[in-house]
């Protein structure tokens, strides 16, 4: 079954380049950030290690923590960080998940059960589904599922805006519009009446439709 939004990330025991984990243990109360290759040494993948370690201090800010898979052993996924580093200036300073049996690719939904049980021999064209994004709540709920296909990087500066928006709408009862970005207006959400909407802005809202209910983003 594939993983949906508001389900319970699926909890494994693994080995990475920062030791083995337990994954809801490791999570602890940070959010995650949690990115899927399909094999080591793919130049598209290169290219996103190298920036997701760049951005790395934007994540911590957010208490959020990083973390990579890949459809290879450890051992390889340490060789490919030099690569990394040299061409993307970067080398991953974020713990990277070694799946050769590939168990939790599947248990993520990634890949199907008929996929074998070992990463030897597969090509990354064999792995092609193994290129999603989760983001996973302190509460260990799936709150985003994006997945890529191979010939296009991803944009993270574009799941660093939705990490904003869901740590904003997570502590207040609003939802945010199109292209929002930290510091723009928000919409209170539907599921806040008139009645209780007055009492948390006082002042009011914008409303060109009855729905569409404006404020400034809340601060605090």
């Amino acid at each position: 079954m594939a993983l949906a939004i508001n389900d319970t990330a699926p909890d494994f025991e693994a080995r990475t380049t920062e030791g083995p984990i337990r994954f809801h243990d490791w999570i602890g109360n940070s959010w995650v950030v949690l990115f899927s290759h399909p094999k080591d040494f793919t130049p598209v993948c290169t290219t996103e290690l190298g920036y997701m370690a760049k951005l790395k201090p934007e994540f911590d800010r957010r208490n959020t923590k990083i973390i990579g898979l890949s459809v290879d052993p450890v051992d390889s996924h340490a060789k490919w960080a030099n690569d990394i580093k040299e061409t993307q200036g970067h080398a991953p300073n974020y713990p990277m998940i070694g799946d050769p049996d590939l168990k939790i690719s599947k248990l993520y939904g990634m890949l199907p059960a008929s996929a074998g049980t070992s990463s030897e021999g597969r090509t990354p064209a064999d792995n092609q589904t193994v290129r999603n994004v989760f983001i996973i709540g302190p509460d260990k709920k799936v709150k985003l599922i994006i997945a890529y296909p191979m010939t296009t990087g991803r944009n993270f500066d574009e799941v660093l805006r939705v990490l904003d928006s869901l740590q904003l709408t997570a502590k207040h009862k609003v939802a945010t519009p199109v292209n929002w970005k930290q510091g723009d207006d928000v919409i209170i959400a539907g599921s806040v009446s008139d009645e209780e909407a007055k009492k948390t802005y006082p002042q009011g809202w914008k409303a060109p439709r009855p729905y569409i209910r404006i404020v400034p983003q809340p601060r605090t």
